[in-house]
């Protein structure tokens, strides 16, 4: 925070989406960190990386893939970035998707989902689900096997993942073997104890933050929304089960613990299988940060033997 701070990191909240789409990331701050020092600021080493187009809802998205180390066919990672479904890419969250799969052993497919306010919901829900579509289809195709498809995103990104989960339930398709949810966004109620206590705009991720990604994805009612596809708190049991295995990340110093913790709990509560994992001391935003953080290094670590293990259940069920 300190070398985001030195690098001239404003609110989010304070300035237009263009401009904080050009403005300091965390991953500028991890970059920072290193450089300071005096550590290599190379990205982590996966076997093989490339950039490609897939299909969207609405036409061709951007997709990262990562391959680890291996033969294949691999499972799948299906991935979605933070950045309150307004700002932020796959090159911000570079190093999440080069973490999870060396530690996964998984392929990961990080997309380049719409934006709002360009294209408000629900189009970044429209084309996560089209790219778990085109996974299903084309896997194979990327030595991947399309039996084994998790998903996976953090903040939004983990909004997206718990929005794909449940359009497969509703609409009859396979479901995802796994869900990783790292600090997900999934409510609209910004008065919980962690709100109140890690909202002020000290931790990265403010309130007011938050309000102005509702503000610009949903529209000025977005306090009154109550979309389950939008807002998963708002989701019944029935709606919940059948949900795939899941893991829930949160962390200590973030306004989001306590809908995290509540999400898994109703998880729960439906009968589905749920780890929930918090890391004290850390804010939103730190899973990114392997590099300079340690926790966040434990956390990858852990997500990536979740998803082993659950893909290891997945081929010995089969």
């Amino acid at each position: 925070m300190d070398a985001m701070k030195a690098l001239g990191a404003k609110p989010i909240h304070s300035g237009t989406p263009e401009q904080v789409r050009k403005g300091v990331t965390p991953k500028a701050g991890v970059l920072k960190v290193l450089k300071d020092e005096g550590k290599s600021v190379e990205p982590e080493k996966v076997a093989k990386v490339e950039d490609r187009r897939i299909d969207g809802a609405k036409g061709k998205i951007g997709a990262r893939i990562y391959t680890p180390e291996g033969a294949g066919p691999f499972p799948v990672v299906l991935y979605f970035h933070g950045g309150g479904f307004v700002i932020a890419d796959p090159d911000v969250y570079d190093a999440s998707g080069r973490a999870l799969a060396n530690a996964s052993g998984a392929m990961l497919v990080s997309v380049d989902y719409r934006r709002a306010p360009e294209h408000p919901y629900p189009a970044s829900l429209d084309d996560a689900a089209a790219a778990f579509a085109y996974l299903q289809k084309h896997a194979a195709e990327l030595n991947g096997d399309p039996s084994r498809i998790a998903v996976a995103g953090e903040s939004a990104g983990g909004n997206l993942a718990i929005g794909v989960a449940l359009r497969q339930k509703k609409s009859g398709g396979t479901a995802p073997v796994f869900a990783l949810l790292v600090y997900p966004f999934v409510s609209n109620d910004l008065s919980t104890p962690s709100h109140l206590a890690n909202g002020q705009g000290n931790y990265i991720l403010g309130n007011d933050d938050i309000a102005w990604f509702w503000k610009y994805t949903f529209g000025k009612d977005w306090k009154h929304l109550r979309d389950p596809m939008a807002l998963p708190i708002y989701a019944t049991a029935d709606q919940l089960k059948g949900f795939p295995p899941s893991l829930v990340i949160t962390a200590g110093l973030d306004p989001l613990k306590d809908e995290g913790e509540k999400f898994a709990q109703m998880l729960k509560d439906a009968g589905v299988k749920v780890e929930t994992k918090n890391y004290d001391g850390v804010t939103h935003e730190f899973f990114s940060m392997g590099a300079a953080v340690d926790q966040a290094r434990q956390a990858e670590q852990f997500a990536g033997a979740a998803l082993r293990t659950a893909f290891g259940s997945r081929s010995a069920a089969r």
